[in-house]
């Protein structure tokens, strides 16, 4: 019954071919990713059922498609350059939506099995205007929580305080992108995201006198929040035996670490689900796309899943802006940082900080795990 069909080659001709016979993309990527859903535990599923209310058959079905998703993004991107304006999950995860500058373009993403969306700004355009505010993250006043390119939107939404005396403050910061095009929406926040520090995420263990939480195994030890202690910082499990030592560390501007264990801890490519001694596998570390479900573990609120809102985020901590989060609507509180993200098997990320709550619901940001495993030159602990 399961078919494993790993080339891309193959995946993008079925895609292309369904789509031309009016299938829609559900059944390609159902039949292109058998192998990948395979993989994802019975606990995971379980989960989305209960947070998203959808059937056992309508998690599997959403999960088939946002397996299929990045690699048809990624193609797509290349393939249309100046013309792809991002793309996105729509709200029930059904199909994979793309931004599109041109009529030519739009034809181009209907063959490959996608629906196209005309759009006014490319994605390199947005992502040009974000770079811009970027650069002043430094000087970025506490009335600006974050910001990030929203590719549903087609444009770079700036979160802030909704009161006159931060309005001008605001003001500054976006002259220094000199748009009055619509390309910038500035939305009222009241979030004032906050590392998470005296946290326990995943496996909880201590960085000096706090606490915070493990992200993910890697060869040797185990990545996490950097906001969580810097290099040197000699580290205990969750049971107060010694653990290891904190190799480095970044924050703010990133919010990364790794920390090297000793010779009685062993890592293992799994997560603490927190349902009695329940674990969730991890497979790999592809990217999951903007609306896909992703679920995070941590010691505090348990194991929660929401959706990917936005990647390549700027957070503005009151220590300092953080730049590339993905930005998700999963609930977190003190006691998560460093924690788990995972979207079916794939790792995604460890939690940075975020506002809210989960009675009240929240918002939480994590960094990528992938450009953490990349810039240290780790590798992550697969089962």
């Amino acid at each position: 019954m399961i078919r494993k069909l790993n080339a891309l080659s193959t995946m993008t001709a079925l895609f292309a071919g369904l789509a031309i016979q009016g299938i829609p993309m559900t059944a390609a990527a159902a039949s292109a990713d058998d192998a990948e859903l395979a993989k994802v535990s019975p606990e995971v599923i379980s989960t989305m059922q209960r947070d998203f209310g959808l059937s056992e058959a309508q998690v599997r079905q959403r999960l088939a498609v946002e397996a299929a998703a990045p690699r048809l993004e990624s193609r797509l991107n290349k393939e249309l350059g100046e013309g792809f304006g991002g793309a996105w999950l729509n709200e029930d995860g059904s199909k994979l939506i793309v931004g599109v500058t041109d009529e030519a373009s739009a034809e181009r993403v209907r063959l490959a099995g996608a629906e196209p969306r005309l759009v006014t700004r490319s994605l390199k355009q947005l992502e040009q205007i974000k770079e811009e505010l970027d650069r002043g993250a430094s000087e970025a006043d506490p009335a600006i929580h974050a910001w990030y390119v929203d590719v549903a939107t087609n444009t770079v939404v700036v979160l802030a305080d909704d009161s006159a005396m931060s309005k001008s403050r605001v003001d500054e910061f976006l002259a220094r992108a000199d748009k009055k095009d619509g390309s910038i929406l500035v939305l009222p926040s009241a979030e004032r995201p906050r590392p998470l520090y005296d946290v326990r995420g995943g496996d909880a263990y201590y960085p000096g006198s706090s606490r915070c939480s493990i992200g993910f195994s890697v060869t040797g030890g185990f990545v996490t929040a950097g906001h969580c202690g810097a290099r040197g910082t000699t580290t205990s499990g969750s049971n107060r035996v010694a653990q290891g030592t904190v190799q480095a560390s970044s924050f703010p501007g990133n919010d990364y670490a790794w920390v090297k264990v000793n010779a009685n801890w062993t890592p293992r490519g799994v997560v603490n689900r927190y349902s009695g001694s329940t674990t969730v596998s991890v497979t790999g570390s592809s990217e999951a796309a903007v609306g896909a479900s992703v679920c995070r573990s941590g010691s505090t609120t348990g194991w929660r899943c929401g959706t990917i809102q936005a990647k390549n985020s700027t957070v503005n901590y009151p220590q300092g802006s953080v730049s590339g989060l993905t930005r998700t609507n999963a609930c977190a509180e003190g006691g998560d940082s460093g924690g788990s993200w995972i979207s079916g098997s794939q790792a995604q990320g460890v939690t940075s900080g975020g506002s809210g709550n989960c009675t009240s619901g929240g918002t939480t940001y994590f960094q990528p795990v992938n450009e953490i495993l990349s810039v240290y030159g780790l590798r992550l602990t697969t089962n």
